[in-house]
């Protein structure tokens, strides 16, 4: 495969403008690690891609975990003695403590002020909380709000339900020429959060259909959309006996903002994926940070468990909790950027064409250096003529392909890039001076 952004088959602005689009059109859901708002996002992911859509039963035993009960919500509001709703779920889904229990009836503020949440030092902003494993109910509301409520009785009504279910998450495998996977994940899990949700399901989205239209993929490709932690834990579960086959993996989400791009590696340290991620971004003549392992943040840290210790690391833009709108109502369609997507994907884009091109081949006429003018691979007479970077490409190439060396290998080695060397690679395979080993 040779992924080429230059080509006819795609236009990387259109591309980006689809994926803020469908973030657009998923940002009004109420969605939760289950329920029926998850489900009419992957039925909108649907329109995209041939998402494979599963349930796992409430009560299922996922390892140490277990399937938790599914969650609805109708409605909910505070009123006060006027009959005014000074909260409304209507009017944003993060009003409400996800994972509320249903309740209907009236109390004071005092009592109430037990089961409301604010940012005093963002006034304005709403936060984005849970109760995911503890039966409770509560509102999220601006902190302004709260201060301007006053004592009385207030009316509270959460129509809500906490029953036998199950959890929903999506799957999509796209057959390569081999069974070894490249894995992509992305959290399908919370509300109305633009970036640390809906720019990893989007940009995962695009991706899928990108490669989809692919004439040829070397690896085979699993896209997974589920509930955070949960999902990856329940998912791993009841695969077991198919991760032997994920040789590269990345968790993504947090693709959309405008911060810088940022890399938190596997648990492995080394493994191919960290190094061509690395290498990606060294080569993309932009800001960057990178971080090492550690056991907290997204799926990441599942795959990476010791029983499993998976090749998988993070590839987001700023980081989850590194941004004051991180879980809250100021995560909203102003604070993406189309530019920042397209910048997500094309660094994707670089990262999957390396992985697919990064083979090991044999120099042909291993005895000393061969003539390459007399092949054509430059000119000596003018015209146009090869830089001095393909011509040194060449000479690393044909002299780190003993079988031994990957394509990765010879550009870290020559501080060439990788898509400088995979090109000098097939010149001179197209020439007869390399086959592949």
């Amino acid at each position: 495969m040779n992924i080429d952004l230059d080509a006819k088959s795609i236009d990387i602005d259109c591309l980006g403008q689809e994926m803020y689009n469908l973030i657009a059109e998923l940002y009004p859901i109420c969605r939760s690690i289950t329920g029926n708002g998850v489900r009419k996002s992957f039925q909108i992911v649907q329109q995209h891609i041939p998402l494979e859509i599963h349930e796992v039963p409430t009560g299922t035993a996922v390892f140490d975990w277990t399937v938790p009960k599914e969650w609805n919500i109708r409605d909910a509001y505070i009123k006060d003695k006027t009959g005014k709703k000074v909260i409304d779920f209507q009017t944003s889904n993060l009003h409400v403590l996800n994972y509320s229990t249903p309740i209907h009836t009236k109390m004071p503020l005092s009592q109430l002020k037990e089961h409301l949440f604010s940012m005093p030092d963002r006034p304005d902003w709403i936060p984005y909380r849970t109760s995911y494993y503890e039966e409770t109910w509560g509102f999220c509301l601006s902190d302004r709000t709260l201060q301007s409520l006053a004592e009385g009785d207030y009316e509270v009504y959460i129509d809500s339900s906490l029953e036998q279910g199950s959890l929903t998450y999506g799957e999509l495998l796209l057959a390569g020429d081999t069974t070894d996977e490249i894995l992509l994940v992305c959290h399908s899990c919370h509300p109305s959060l633009c970036n640390d949700n809906l720019s990893g399901i989007a940009l995962v989205t695009l991706l899928a259909k990108y490669l989809s239209q692919q004439q040829s993929l070397r690896y085979s490709y699993r896209f997974l959309f589920m509930p955070g932690t949960i999902g990856s834990i329940t998912w791993l579960s009841l695969n077991e006996a198919q991760v032997s086959s994920i040789k590269h993996g990345l968790t993504v989400s947090n693709v959309g903002d405008p911060g810088n791009l940022a890399y938190k590696k596997s648990r492995r340290g080394n493994a191919e994926i960290d190094r061509t991620v690395l290498h990606t971004l060294e080569n993309s003549f932009q800001e960057y940070t990178v971080s090492d392992f550690s056991p907290y943040g997204y799926d990441e840290r599942q795959f990476c468990s010791p029983g499993f210790n998976l090749p998988v690391g993070s590839l987001t833009r700023s980081p989850f909790g590194s941004y004051p709108e991180y879980h809250t109502s100021a995560d909203d369609l102003d604070f993406v950027r189309v530019s920042a997507l397209v910048n997500s994907f094309e660094t994707y884009l670089g990262v999957l064409d390396t992985l697919e091109n990064n083979r090991t081949y044999l120099n042909t006429n291993p005895k000393c250096e061969p003539q390459l003018g007399k092949r054509g691979l430059y000119s000596t007479l003018g015209g146009k003529q090869t830089t001095p970077t393909d011509r040194m490409a060449m000479l690393w190439v044909l002299n780190l392909s003993d079988g031994e060396h990957t394509l990765l290998d010879i550009a870290e080695r020559s501080n060439l890039s990788f898509s400088t060397i995979k090109n000098a690679a097939l010149a001179l395979t197209d020439s007869g001076l390399l086959k592949i080993h």
